[in-house]
């Protein structure tokens, strides 16, 4: 049986409280959400934080309501409030369907949005328990200074594999981040930076507050792909979403890709709008949008399943979120 390390647990009532505990614990503390993916995390022994600061409690963190034509969706949201809310399924349904494809319903009772938006990378050689880590030598994200997924360089790739970071960013949301210096805006296309062990630009006296849809954004039509080995809970092996602007006659104005799981931050894929502007969503298009994703996508080994297939469902499920846009 794993178990946890020892720890002191906090429940601030105030965003203001639980700065004050990631500051007084610097360096021995993280703040956790549902838990769902750090608890697992600290009986492999990844983390062992000596106190850890609740979040859920913080009333500022939760809410889903609308904002100026927009949406604003509280940190503390689970992932169940999130899919299941109505305001977010009629105004922003490509993220009520990517959080209503996390894991399994008694982790999105738990998990939040917040939580999701700060996910951990994963790999192969990562997470695994102490044991396993240990006799091959550990990894270069955690203990050790080798990455046994390229074998070269000081670079480690593990992978991104969050549902709702994608259709966030196809959707310019903002994300409203709180710390001891007050409070920042961070455009969720600039949260995440290519870095395997830290890749997100929080830091780690902050905690992320809320996170806004503006309202142009919300007149999209958008979609949402999965590919994961069992649907019933698997992480992501390739996630795709897509938003575009489509005027009255059906032609697209502007267009936007995101892929994640490949690389250890989304991936917007480039060169959509010069294949897609001033056209409709017709075969051709499509064919020619999913042909430049499977050139830009080149997957590797830091998940358990074969890279080359992997890059080969590129294309089938850009396929079918644009079969979604155009259907929208």
């Amino acid at each position: 049986m794993l178990r946890l390390p020892p720890f002191r647990y906090h429940r601030p009532e105030t965003v203001e409280q639980a700065l004050e505990l990631l500051g007084e614990h610097a360096g021995d503390v993280l703040p956790v959400a549902g838990g769902t993916d750090l608890m697992p995390n600290m009986k492999h022994r990844l983390f062992t934080p000596g106190h850890l600061v609740a979040l859920k409690g913080v009333e500022e963190l939760h809410g889903i309501r609308r904002e100026e034509g927009g949406v604003r969706i509280g940190a503390a949201e689970t992932l169940t409030s999130v899919a299941q809310s109505e305001l977010v399924r009629s105004r922003i349904p490509a993220l009520a369907d990517a959080a209503g494809h996390v894991a399994g319903p008694q982790l999105r009772n738990m998990g939040t949005l917040g939580g999701n938006l700060c996910l951990d990378t994963r790999c192969t050689y990562y997470n695994q328990t102490e044991f396993w880590r240990k006799a091959l030598g550990y990894c270069l994200k955690k203990d050790g200074d080798t990455c046994h997924v390229t074998r070269v360089g000081r670079k480690c790739v593990a992978a991104h594999s969050a549902d709702t970071p994608p259709v966030l960013m196809t959707l310019d949301a903002v994300a409203v981040l709180a710390g001891p210096e007050g409070r920042r805006e961070l455009p969720v296309r600039e949260f995440f930076v290519a870095d395997g062990i830290e890749n997100t630009q929080r830091r780690p006296d902050e905690v992320v507050v809320e996170v806004r849809i503006p309202a142009e954004a919300t007149r999209r039509r958008m979609a949402y792909a999965k590919l994961r080995q069992r649907n019933s809970i698997d992480f992501p092996l390739l996630t795709v979403a897509v938003a575009a602007e489509v005027d009255d006659g059906g032609l697209v104005r502007e267009i936007r890709a995101v892929v994640t799981g490949l690389g250890s931050r989304p991936r917007e894929l480039t060169g959509w709008d010069d294949i897609a502007a001033e056209r409709t969503l017709d075969d051709e298009v499509v064919e020619a949008l999913a042909e430049r994703a499977h050139a830009q996508c080149h997957p590797l080994e830091n998940m358990i399943v074969d890279p080359d297939w992997r890059r080969a469902m590129v294309p089938v499920y850009v396929r079918r979120a644009l079969e979604q846009v155009r259907a929208a």
